[in-house]
């Protein structure tokens, strides 16, 4: 059995395979195309005009899915090893939440291009990055308070460092990207796709996107981490049929509140 047939590993090496190769070929498209410079652009601005709009849109919804299914694996298996720790178990309630509004912030992302409707793409990229920061702490935090009974130190480790990472990439594309936009190099530059290393400006928007790359990346090699953990995890579905078919629904299932369906369990 390979590395990745076991347990529910798949996910993670799917989540980072899939989101990375979406950024990498709409880049590929606009550069074929002409429609961004080669040099390191901004990712949104390689899936603003068609036909690699339609590609990064579609992938990234993928992304998303993929995104969420991982994150509430995670939050089972956190929840499955520490059943009676409160602490975690509060703690794992929140990951969740904030990962599943990450999630949702990159389908914004995808559908609402940064050309057309900015703000709105910004917000979207704000819920991707930003809450998924303070999602990756959260993990990090689940990992210092796991160890050494689940985790080990090493993971830990790894972990805040790509934490730390993903922070210093926020930070750099923030201070850049105000330098950017403040209004000292120009106007309407948010439409602008090509750029000239001899403009006002260069300089920092080099900066910007060499970090919004980084940050994405760094974003990725956080659910890389999870392989080892999800090669020790599957989940199964229990179906219970409370009748031969589908049309008739006998008394006591209707009486039983308690009764299911299907029933997930790890």
């Amino acid at each position: 059995m390979w590395w990745f047939q076991q347990g529910l590993s798949f996910l993670p090496v799917a989540l980072v395979v899939w989101s990375a190769a979406s950024f990498v070929f709409s880049y590929i498209t606009a550069i074929v195309l002409h429609h961004v410079d080669p040099l390191v652009p901004y990712i949104s601005d390689t899936g603003t005009i068609p036909p690699e709009r339609c590609l990064f849109g579609i992938m990234l919804n993928i992304s998303a899915f993929l995104g969420m299914a991982t994150m509430y694996v995670r939050y089972k298996q956190v929840y499955a090893l520490n059943p009676e720790k409160s602490k975690i178990i509060k703690l794992n309630k929140i990951g969740l939440t904030l990962g599943l509004m990450s999630c949702f912030g990159l389908c914004i992302i995808a559908n609402f291009q940064k050309c057309i409707l900015y703000y709105i793409h910004v917000v979207g990229a704000c819920l991707t990055f930003g809450v998924g920061a303070i999602y990756m702490l959260v993990q990090t935090v689940l990992s210092y308070l796991m160890q050494p009974e689940v985790h080990s130190k090493d993971i830990f480790w790894i972990r805040l460092t790509v934490l730390l990472w993903c922070c210093s990439s926020i930070v750099s594309m923030f201070i850049s990207s105000v330098v950017l936009y403040s209004g000292l190099y120009g106007t309407n530059l948010v439409q602008k796709l090509h750029w000239d290393p001899q403009e006002k400006g260069y300089t920092a928007h080099i900066i910007s996107t060499v970090s919004e790359w980084s940050l994405a990346f760094s974003f990725l090699s956080f659910f890389l981490t999870y392989i080892r953990d999800f090669q020790k995890i599957s989940l199964r579905a229990v179906v219970s049929l409370h009748g031969q078919t589908l049309y008739n629904t006998p008394q006591s299932f209707v009486t039983d509140e308690q009764a299911l369906l299907i029933a997930g369990s790890i």
